[in-house]
């Protein structure tokens, strides 16, 4: 399995059929497990084994199949899959911190990642230093010999920022501390993030993973030691295990994860370059473009600049209002990375609740519109851009 290439283990990683041999995997829509003798049941309780089940919330058969599978992809030792993508990041670092620790985390993140870091872990006694992500001076500066760990989304929501991970995984790795990435926009397809120095990769398996909209879910993935030692005991004991049914819509997500995500990145690169000189914008932010402050270093440590693109529109919120209501194909929502195209007003809607001058800060502005780009027809998404931006 590991000569496999990428599209081959997205199909066949992890499976394990029942003894009637089903094609499709199966779902095991159980909450316990029955055992053959009081014996075994002690046994197990003291040491379950590699297929050996307890409880849905502690592990299952078809949720451990999607574990498989995409630490496979991942080339993760191990994975936990948990009920959303804020469970894996809530997950990763609740589990692995305490009172005193120290954190370091760029400035750039999704509101429910500010709010765990800003409201949660400080509650507990967690310091939690924040920096700008793009600065590796920045956090030089504010990584200390105590830092338990550094937290940050490679490419950040959603002005699309890119993080030099391998820079700031050397810092982090001077003190010991964990490196624990954020990997949704950058992708399990285009990002190799534990080869660059990552010790932790977490994702929102809600959105490419699935990619049609259908389910909730998060994984995080790492060491054995780190999944099974500090990971799973938090976890299984604070309930936010993943559901049977979901693990099995995640499978049949992981099948054409490949195939989707480099055909909505396709999309993107030409709608950026077709809007990139477009008057009605402030700027146009993808990663694809050479006018993007981090496109060198994201062509080295991605293999793909993403699905997302970000349009800043002249006039402010209103003139975006016009764009979102004029448009005909695309639809107005919070989610990304779905086979249909996305398009989200983040300063009213995902990152409402920041403060104004915060969101000064990270260049959410009244104008920006985050566009994720879905499987549709390419020339219909731009024409449907174009005329939307006719009516403003």
């Amino acid at each position: 399995m590991d000569d496999w290439k990428t599209r081959t283990k997205l199909i066949h990683s992890g499976i394990r059929r029942s003894q009637y041999g089903e094609v499709a995997e199966a779902i095991f829509m159980t909450q316990g497990f029955v055992y053959d003798s009081a014996e075994q049941a002690e046994a197990r309780f003291l040491e379950a084994g590699t297929d050996e089940f307890i409880y849905a919330r502690y592990g299952n058969p078809t949720v451990r199949m999607f574990e498989d599978r995409i630490a496979a992809l991942e080339g993760a030792e191990d994975a936990f899959a948990t009920a959303s993508g804020m469970a894996a990041v809530n997950g990763a670092l609740t589990s692995m911190l305490k009172a005193g620790d120290h954190v370091v985390s760029s400035r750039a993140l999704f509101g429910s990642c500010l709010y765990i870091l800003e409201n949660v872990l400080s509650r507990f006694g967690v310091e939690v230093t924040f920096v700008d992500g793009t600065d590796l001076a920045a956090w030089k500066a504010a990584i200390r010999k105590e830092t338990k760990a550094v937290f940050f989304e490679t490419m950040s929501n959603p002005t699309l920022e890119v993080v030099d991970l391998p820079a700031v995984a050397k810092l982090a790795h001077r003190v010991g501390a964990t490196v624990i990435v954020d990997n949704v926009f950058a992708t399990p397809i285009f990002s190799r993030a534990l080869e660059q120095g990552a010790d932790v990769v977490v994702y929102s398996a809600t959105k490419h993973i699935d990619g049609q909209g259908r389910a909730l879910g998060g994984v995080i993935l790492g060491t054995k030691a780190f999944i099974r030692e500090t990971v799973e005991p938090y976890l299984k004991h604070t309930g936010a295990s993943m559901s049977p049914f979901t693990a099995w819509v995640l499978l049949k997500g992981l099948e054409t994860l490949d195939l989707r995500v480099r055909a909505q990145a396709a999309t993107a690169q030409a709608m950026a370059e077709a809007l990139q000189w477009d008057t009605r914008l402030e700027r146009v932010i993808y990663p694809g473009l050479e006018q993007h402050p981090q496109h060198v270093l994201s062509t080295e440590m991605l293999d793909g600049p993403g699905t997302v693109l970000s349009l800043d529109i002249k006039g402010g919120q209103e003139a975006a209002f016009r764009f979102l209501n004029a448009l005909k194909i695309m639809i107005i929502s919070n989610n990304l990375g779905d086979a249909k195209s996305i398009v989200t007003h983040p300063a009213t809607t995902t990152h409402q609740r920041l403060p104004d001058d915060q969101k000064a800060e990270l260049g959410i502005t009244p104008g920006l519109v985050r566009i994720s780009l879905g499987i549709e027809d390419t020339a219909d998404l731009i024409a449907d851009v174009k005329q939307a931006l006719d009516r403003i």
